[in-house]
């Protein structure tokens, strides 16, 4: 089973996140980036894609024209666990 991470570790995960947002209603965290134009957004949705698919971890997300929301949150786990801070730091590595 996927743990919640505790009030302490949300906060200690967040410290090194600091691009992203708490979304305190979905227990989870966003982050909003924009990109060039669409096929710049596009891209950095396929190559997040894989990684997701890959940690068999998926993002909320949406796309418009050149800005990409994402929202991580563990279903199973009922809000913010470490996988989420996990593809969070491998998405903020592919925007570097």
């Amino acid at each position: 089973m996927i743990e919640r991470l505790s009030d302490a570790e949300r906060a200690e995960a967040l410290d090194g996140l600091p691009d992203w947002d708490y979304d305190e209603e979905r227990d989870g965290i966003r982050r909003t980036c924009s990109f060039a134009d669409f096929s710049e957004a596009f891209a950095f949705m396929v190559r997040v894609a894989l990684l997701a698919e890959k940690a068999d971890h998926h993002p909320e997300w949406s796309n418009v024209w050149n800005r990409v929301e994402i929202l991580l949150t563990t279903h199973d786990a009922g809000g913010l666990s470490g996988r989420d801070i996990e593809l969070a730091q491998s998405i903020d590595s592919i925007l570097e």
